[in-house]
């Protein structure tokens, strides 16, 4: 799982940076598995801040909680090596899978 989570923290911090009139700040807990890049208006705040991608991992499952990218996220994992079958777009609707005891 670290390997899983190294490339998905190095993709989804990527994502960080600036722009016209926007920050992009990385966020990441490494220890409960959730990688993030919170977006800000710069220099003047005429929204509230959000989340441009929300990631987290959960057994071997990336999980997409947000992607507001216009390069969406799950082909840069599917580039990594991920496998798009272990990805799930959970703001697009597809399913969490539950695990089974």
């Amino acid at each position: 799982m670290d390997q899983l989570a190294d490339v998905v923290q190095q993709i989804v911090l990527s994502y960080a940076g600036g722009g016209l009139d926007l920050r992009a700040y990385p966020l990441a807990n490494e220890a409960q598995g959730v990688y993030a890049v919170a977006i800000v208006d710069y220099p003047v705040h005429k929204r509230p801040a959000s989340f441009a991608i929300l990631v987290r991992l959960e057994n071997d499952k990336v999980i997409v909680e947000e992607d507001l990218t216009d390069r969406p996220i799950v082909d840069a994992l599917v580039r990594a090596g991920i496998p798009r079958t272990n990805i799930v777009l959970a703001y697009a609707g597809e399913s969490i899978p539950t695990e089974q005891t």
